[in-house]
């Protein structure tokens, strides 16, 4: 899973790639284009029922699931015309599931604006009519080439020309009316407007402290639905220096209830429709990520491709259960152990042990 962070130069993508990463991969400097090619890395993804599965079982490490950021260099205006290497930046958000438009709304002397004033609303309308207009050349393209390939599906014909009247008509994909497996052939197509989208509005520490959201009302109206978190690339990179202990005190001092990445990656999972589920033992406890709705041999293909292949069977304990219980043992003479078959649909937070044939 990787989140592309998007958005003009100097809005605080860079600064907020290392905080939220935990490393000084991405350079931030005072001037457009300091990055060029794409700065990658995972994290953990915080869930704090880990921890308490692990310590019941006793497990000897413990393995979170990992999320990949990914800093892609700022858009300007024209960039799908190829200004400002843009269609080099564009091609970079191709490859990512999930678009973080970074948004600023901070005000600083030592951080300049490439237009020259901080106006959050501008900046949205510069990002995503280049994503639009990009999408628009591509399913122009698309469309031609069909004409002349030995491909001719009729359902992805009308696709492509379904999503060039929405294009034309300056309606980002992601806001047409689709089927799931429309969307999900859209993005296999690679149209940039049709990935799920979060606004990460960037603010100063005086505004995250005194619980002050610049816009507040205008971008929750403008974002008509999507993801929003405000959050302060400074405040950030303050917590990434502190330990795990010393975070939670922050955070309390400052009357926030959990970090910015936290907040994040929780709308990343909402817009992807991603759920947890755990295997625990003495050895490791691990959680992993698979889509909502996903039955059980699709979990166990999570782990290793045989497992999915082979799948006779799935036990299953809630993770509540596995804590109320005290663990498998526990939760087994309660009764709160399911054995489940192929048609079993995961559930967030289930703790599965697989049975296959190898």
């Amino acid at each position: 899973m990787q989140c592309g962070l998007v958005g003009l130069p100097n809005v605080g993508k860079s600064t907020l790639f290392n905080a939220l990463t935990e490393s000084a991969l991405a350079q931030a400097e005072n001037y457009p284009f300091c990055t060029i090619e794409p700065n990658v890395a995972s994290v953990s993804v915080p869930d704090w029922r880990l921890g308490l599965l692990a310590s019941i079982a006793q497990s000897k490490r413990t393995l979170p699931s990992q999320i990949q950021f990914v800093d892609i260099a700022g858009l300007v205006k024209g960039a799908s015309k190829g200004d400002g290497l843009g269609n080099q930046f564009l091609a970079h958000i191709r490859q990512v599931d999930v678009v973080v438009q970074v948004v600023r709304a901070f005000s600083s002397e030592n951080v300049t604006h490439v237009h020259g004033k901080v106006d959050p609303f501008f900046d949205i309308d510069v990002i995503e009519m280049e994503l639009l207009l990009a999408d628009l050349q591509s399913a122009e393209r698309q469309l031609s080439k069909k004409q002349k390939t030995v491909d001719k599906k009729e359902d992805v014909k009308e696709l492509l020309e379904c999503a060039l009247s929405y294009l034309q008509s300056g309606v980002m994909l992601q806001n047409g009316s689709w089927t799931l497996q429309e969307r999900s052939n859209l993005s296999r197509l690679g149209f940039l407007t049709a990935k799920p989208m979060i606004y990460l509005i960037n603010i100063s520490e005086r505004d995250l402290i005194n619980g002050n959201f610049p816009y507040k009302d205008s971008i929750l109206k403008r974002a008509s639905g999507k993801p929003v978190v405000w959050m302060s690339s400074q405040v950030e990179f303050e917590i990434a220096q502190l330990s795990q202990e010393d975070r939670f005190v922050f955070l309390k001092d400052l009357n926030i209830k959990c970090s910015g990445l936290e907040n994040v990656i929780q709308e990343v999972y909402s817009a992807m429709g991603l759920i947890s589920f755990f295997t625990i033992g003495p050895k490791e406890a691990r959680a992993w990520t698979v889509k909502k709705d996903a039955k059980a041999p699709e979990a166990a293909g999570c782990i290793h491709s045989d497992f999915e292949k082979g799948f006779i069977r799935a036990e299953v304990i809630s993770w509540k259960d596995y804590i109320d219980y005290k663990g498998e043992a526990g939760a087994k003479n309660a009764g709160k152990i399911a054995t489940q078959g192929k048609e079993y649909v995961v559930q967030d937070g289930d703790v599965m042990l697989f049975r296959f044939n190898v």
